[in-house]
């Protein structure tokens, strides 16, 4: 009797383990899945990358091993030494000014501090800034060329972080004109000038949307892009691509850079792989994916910076008809999912044309982000996107809402230079910068890399239309060094260096070709001082075992 009665327990205790089991196999399972849809790189295990890189250990190289790392003989030292006196004397007489208001203004502003040490990987710092200084102040500009506080010219490859896509000069015409078309409302915040009503039309128009939201800048209106997508899914995830940056706030920021631990509802997966599409087809808790276009140059991989550069392994390829049959593949899976896919072009938008990367590759998204260009040289954030997703609020549950408003949004004079933007698309002269683009930086592409490997310098450009990077065929530890003989030439980049090069569609042939003689020297100068001398037997993969060697070595005495 005893038996029987236990029966019923026995089968549901039995009953309980299975379940028990399966969910666990189904854990395991997905677990395996996302660990497969991951970069096989540090980029793609953002908790990993971010542990390692708190054990790397600073240190410095000495004034006498600095110059001989590659054990390069006394006669190339001596270039070395040489040449890196000269290059200093030489950037500090031309500006003495300008380099004066830098070193007076570091102590005040932790952005210079952490620009001026971040340019050049950290081991050379200490040597590299006694001997070379470096400048970050700007008192004009004319046409292409950026002109510091000694009156020096500068042919200007920095884009200000993507902003300029049409010439400084066209920015400080729609910034005069939306000025004074709004000025006689003023900074009335809250509502909105007549002119935003042609802003919305115009931009529904390009991004093939049907509604907008303006935000006070590009990250702020990813973060709403996100918030809507999690709204209208009810889930939480984000999925993001190993190596891209959609802004500085945690949820899309994880690993290095951001002292939080990665937040636990973004999954940072493989771009263009199969396996992220397995991802998405078989979970339930995604709610968007954000594409950067500006990725599909150097796919799963962070931004080439010359801080990171000591070998020459730095990569940037482009393949448009790969990357647009992946992008039509993930809106496929993104539609079948109720996943909302999300373009932030913030950076690029308008570089490509006119319609941005939806247009450049011919597939739509649910929500687009724009910044920088768009407010014609003032700051602003912008979403479009289907009405669908656009909509804060529910009207059978009024009190569930999503809520997003930022103080200077929609402020008249950045509206106003949106408006003469917007209005500047359509010209004849614009227009045909636009028609003529792809076709005329391809050309450049091909010529300038040509004229350097007919000089026989270890370097080539790879690029996706105006945005470039300067990759080095020269396996040296010193391939950085080469920023400051372009600056020394009159050259002016970003601070990340020769790993990004954007150009603005208003250069001229006549331009590039000045600039194109600017590099050529700063390379035959870069030789002559013997920065690309190279042992016999060396290659990248024994420059980095060098360098673990001399990061162990310093962390633990290994």
């Amino acid at each position: 009797m005893s038996d029987l009665m236990l029966e019923p327990t026995t089968l549901a205790s039995a009953a309980a383990a299975a379940v028990a089991s399966v969910w666990v196999f189904r854990k395991a399972r997905q677990r395996l899945e996302l660990s497969l849809a991951k970069a096989p790189t540090l980029g793609g295990h953002v908790r990993w990358a971010q542990r390692i890189a708190r054990q790397i250990p600073g240190y410095s190289y000495d004034a006498t091993r600095w110059f001989q790392l590659d054990d390069a003989p006394m006669t190339v030292v001596q270039q070395r030494r040489d040449g890196l006196q000269r290059l200093g004397q030489a950037l500090r007489s031309s500006s003495p000014h300008t380099l004066a208001l830098t070193e007076q203004a570091e102590p005040y502003l932790p952005d210079l501090q952490f620009t001026r040490r971040y340019r050049v990987p950290f081991q050379f710092r200490e040597v590299f800034l006694q001997h070379v200084p470096i400048t970050s102040f700007w008192a004009s500009s004319q046409g292409n060329q950026l002109i510091d506080a000694d009156g020096k010219a500068y042919w200007d490859v920095t884009g200000s972080y993507g902003l300029n896509v049409l010439g400084t000069d066209f920015y400080k015409t729609c910034t005069q004109e939306g000025v004074a078309l709004t000025d006689s409302l003023g900074p009335v915040l809250g509502s909105y000038h007549p002119c935003v009503l042609d802003n919305v039309q115009r931009l529904c128009a390009l991004s093939g949307m049907e509604e907008v939201s303006f935000h006070m800048s590009g990250t702020e209106a990813v973060m709403q892009a996100v918030r809507l997508a999690r709204y209208h899914t009810r889930r939480r995830k984000v999925v993001r691509f190993a190596g891209a940056y959609h802004g500085w706030w945690d949820d899309v920021q994880p690993g290095p850079g951001n002292p939080n631990k990665p937040a636990a509802n973004t999954l940072t997966l493989r771009e263009g792989h199969a396996n992220t599409l397995r991802v998405l087809r078989k979970r339930n808790d995604i709610a968007c994916v954000l594409i950067n276009p500006l990725q599909s140059m150097h796919p799963n991989g962070a931004a080439p910076s010359d801080s990171t550069l000591v070998a020459n392994e730095r990569k940037a390829a482009y393949d448009r008809e790969q990357h647009t049959r992946w992008l039509q593949e993930l809106r496929q899976v993104c539609t079948e999912r109720g996943i909302a896919l999300i373009f932030d072009e913030v950076f690029m938008g308008f570089r490509l044309g006119v319609g941005g990367a939806q247009q450049y590759f011919g597939v739509q998204a649910d929500m687009v982000t724009y910044g920088k260009t768009l407010g014609g040289g003032l700051p602003v954030g912008v979403v479009c996107g289907k009405r669908a997703w656009m909509q804060r609020y529910r009207d059978d549950r009024p009190a569930d809402i999503c809520f997003a408003r930022g103080t200077f949004n929609a402020h008249p004079y950045v509206m106003g230079a949106m408006n003469v933007f917007l209005r500047q698309l359509d010209t004849p002269a614009v227009q045909q910068l636009y028609a003529n683009s792809s076709a005329v930086w391809s050309e450049r592409l091909q010529r300038i890399n040509a004229a350097l490997a007919d000089a026989g310098y270890p370097v080539r450009f790879a690029g996706m239309e105006t945005v470039w990077a300067l990759l080095f065929d020269a396996p040296s530890r010193y391939n950085w060094l080469l920023q400051f003989y372009l600056r020394e030439q009159g050259v002016a980049l970003s601070w990340v260096g020769t790993g990004r090069w954007v150009f603005n569609l208003s250069y001229t042939d006549a331009e590039f070709d000045q600039l194109t003689a600017c590099v050529l020297r700063a390379c035959a100068q870069m030789q002559l001082d013997g920065w690309w001398w190279t042992p016999p037997g060396v290659d990248a993969k024994t420059i980095k075992r060098s360098v673990l060697r001399e990061l162990l070595q310093h962390r633990w005495g290994a």
